[in-house]
């Protein structure tokens, strides 16, 4: 679901409902083994989103900030930035 390569976590997977919970676990977990370093989600190969990828991500963002770690989203879908504007949250989201 999600790799790791040095400070950048790469999502996988499509980031849906289904997926939702793992996808944050997973990337909690991730951030738990790091504590204070930065880092950045790469979402390149998501091809599928849907609301809940907002959810996964504002989560992640708080777990890291509750960290001293700081988050960014790089390469987010087209489809990510119009729920975001949709919703309201677009200056919300941590854009690398």
């Amino acid at each position: 679901m999600i790799d790791k390569d040095g400070s950048t976590y790469r999502v996988a997977s499509p980031m849906v409902i289904a997926n939702a919970r793992a996808l944050l676990e997973a990337g909690r977990g991730l951030l738990g083994a790091e504590p204070g370093k930065d880092v950045v989600i790469d979402l390149a190969s998501v091809q599928e989103v849907d609301s809940s990828a907002l959810a996964v991500l504002f989560g992640l963002q708080r777990s890291a900030a509750a960290r001293g770690t700081a988050l960014r989203v790089a390469n987010p879908p087209a489809s990510l930035l119009s729920l975001a504007d949709l919703y309201g949250v677009n200056e919300s989201l941590p854009l690398a």
